[in-house]
């Protein structure tokens, strides 16, 4: 079998490589001899793993090479081989071994499928180290060559780049070394560990220029800095923001992950992502840096067509704080669930926190779940009473959807290039009206879901489900039912004003649609790409060192010799003692001397051009 072909399959079969690889360890004695016998033995060991390969090269002895069947034949010898505790192993403790690990790695393989049974085992925002790799979900859609292509012996070359979860190394980066960021264990509490990154003081030193270069407008500065400090997060961040403006995708993105890199080799020992039990505060300042590095790599990801890859990052941001969802990914999780077709862990998140979190009051989740149902129930592959469940609970909560949010619907037919019947277009209850008297909070979260998911709505079949349940509404609506009654009442106590995490997170995705309907006082205030809108009751562990020049009480004449010359300092040393008259004397003394000197500096300085002299002495011309 040629090397590549065992290269090209050995991501798709890592668990029957690990059964093999402990067989190999429970048949006792290690592989000694050269690499090339060693090659050979595992992929004997392969064929006679699989009963298929077996028989077709029992077919076909004539083709298999000499040289593989010495190997084989100590294979065979080996399996009898007494083990160190003197015990021979039999064939059939061998197969019993089998069978033990295929049921231990069962419920491994039971995520891969969107059955729903075995997976319900697992944590809510249970995060497999697999799908953090996009790589992984771009072989799934084009295969292992096209993916990689040349880049296998280029990967083999550097070794000095350690291997990250989160994110690749890249060979065009500057070497690594410590920036100064650690991660601490503050405490656990109910199993719950609790993190927080600190800063040294070498890095707070590199944090003040950063600040100096943010107030000064020109990104050269941040550029200048990361030449000397390259894995400086908040310059990354910040410079990423500059690149995506100027439409620089590529570098925008090979930032990010930069400072992801940056902030995992800063982890603590301890601290886990895939487990949904370690928090970080994003009221710590230190924090913000991985909450933000990990949201904008999200939206790089779902743009280049991995949303599998995104959700995963996005149940990784909610499982560090779920109750407060700084970022509020609340209001994402429920397109990326749909995107990558995981339609089961959206209704089961919708289950499971429905009740303590109200879900359905978020018109996200109000519409997106219904969706998820009518997909669940379109998949033929599923038994006869799943699918007619799902049809009826999709038809069921979309009517509830309509009914609670009535503003959605015209807006989301409008995206979709749709034209509803006259029925529904001059009924006042999805009219106009009802976009108009919804309060300012709930126009931001209805324009935020349209203009995100319209196009998961463009379905014909969708659409043709659609129809119906609108009819139905309508109905109730002239029935005069009483869901309809204490959903308008709602709609009038509830979002009155949205949390700061929601225009955080509309800042952030940066939609038109949302954007738009930001309030005044977040639209006012200067938004920073590194830290947006930070929380009110942030923690500060240091602050930046004042200014020590006081501008406002120096003279006019002080202030115009401080424009031709920055040093000068007329009030520099002045006692505030105002009983010493000596002491008042002498500074008044040394401040004019300060100021004759600078002024005999200005003058010294000053160079006067010659006139450029004509060519005709004589000078003949006239001066009229």
């Amino acid at each position: 079998i040629p090397a590549e072909e065992s290269e090209d399959e050995a991501p798709a079969g890592e668990e029957r490589t690990d059964t093999r690889l402990s067989e190999q360890d429970t048949a006792g004695g290690k592989q000694d001899g050269n690499k090339d016998r060693s090659k050979e033995g595992s992929v004997t060991e392969e064929t006679d793993g699989d009963g298929q390969r077996e028989g077709q090269e029992a077919e076909q002895p004539d083709r298999t090479p000499a040289s593989s069947n010495k190997p084989r034949k100590k294979k065979k010898k080996r399996k009898t081989k007494k083990n160190s505790a003197g015990e021979t192993v039999e064939d059939n403790d061998l197969e019993d071994i089998d069978s033990l690990l295929e049921r231990i790695e069962d419920p491994g393989l039971a995520p891969q499928s969107q059955g729903g049974i075995i997976t319900d085992s697992r944590p809510l925002l249970y995060v497999e180290h697999r799908n953090l790799n996009p790589e992984n979900e771009l072989k799934r859609y084009f295969g292992a060559r096209a993916v990689l292509g040349d880049q296998r012996p280029r990967q083999r070359q550097r070794q000095y780049i350690r291997s990250m979860w989160l994110t690749a190394p890249k060979n065009t980066w500057p070497r690594y070394s410590k920036t100064g960021i650690t991660m601490q264990l503050l405490d656990t509490r109910r199993g719950v560990q609790h993190f927080t990154f600190e800063h040294h003081r070498e890095y707070q030193q590199v944090q003040f220029k950063f600040l100096d270069a943010v107030e000064s407008m020109d990104p050269n500065n941040i550029v200048l800095l990361l030449q000397m400090n390259p894995y400086h997060v908040d310059s990354l961040l910040q410079l990423s923001d500059v690149c995506r403006m100027q439409e620089d995708q590529e570098m925008a993105r090979d930032l990010i992950e930069r400072a992801l890199y940056s902030l995992e080799c800063a982890f603590h020992p301890v601290f886990s992502l895939t487990s949904g039990t370690c928090r970080l505060d994003y009221r710590r300042p230190e924090n913000r840096a991985f909450f933000l590095a990990l949201f904008k790599h999200l939206m790089f990801l779902e743009k280049r067509g991995c949303p599998r890859t995104a959700l995963e990052f996005c149940k990784l941001i909610l499982s560090l704080d779920p109750e407060n969802d700084p970022l509020c990914v609340l209001l994402l999780i429920d397109f990326l669930s749909l995107r990558a077709r995981e339609y089961t862990f959206l209704t089961r998140l919708f289950q499971e926190w429905e009740s303590h979190r109200n879900l359905s009051q978020l018109p996200n989740f109000a519409f997106s779940v219904p969706l998820a149902y009518f997909f669940l129930s379109q998949q033929e592959e599923r038994p006869e009473l799943e699918r007619s469940q799902a049809r009826e609970r999709a038809a069921r909560l979309i009517q509830l959807a309509l009914i609670m949010f009535p503003s959605v619907l015209m807006p989301l037919l409008d995206h979709c290039s749709v034209q509803p019947d006259a029925r529904v277009t001059s009924h006042p209850f999805f009219g106009l009206n009802a976009q108009i008297s919804q309060s300012p909070a709930l126009n931001q979260l209805t324009s935020l879901y349209v203009g995100r998911t319209h196009a998961l709505w463009k379905d014909p079949a969708v659409m043709a489900w659609l129809e119906p349940q609108v009819h139905e509404v309508l109905r109730m609506v002239e029935a005069r039912d009483a869901l309809v009654q204490e959903a308008e009442h709602k709609r009038k106590i509830r979002y009155q004003s949205a949390p700061r995490n929601i225009y955080r997170h509309i800042i952030l995705s940066e939609m038109k649609e949302a954007t738009a309907a930001l309030p005044l006082e977040v639209t006012s205030q200067p938004v920073m790409g590194f830290d947006p809108l930070p929380p009110l009751d942030s923690i500060v562990s240091y602050t930046r060192p004042e200014r020590t020049s006081h501008p406002s009480n120096e003279s006019t004449l002080s202030l115009f010799f401080r424009s031709l010359l920055p040093n000068f300092n007329l009030q520099g040393d002045i006692r505030h003692d105002g009983d010493d008259e000596a002491g008042a004397a002498q500074d008044l003394n040394q401040g004019v001397n300060r100021l004759m000197a600078a002024m005999r500096d200005m003058l010294a300085n000053i160079q006067f051009q010659e006139p450029p002299r004509d060519d005709n002495p004589e000078g003949d011309g006239d001066w009229d």
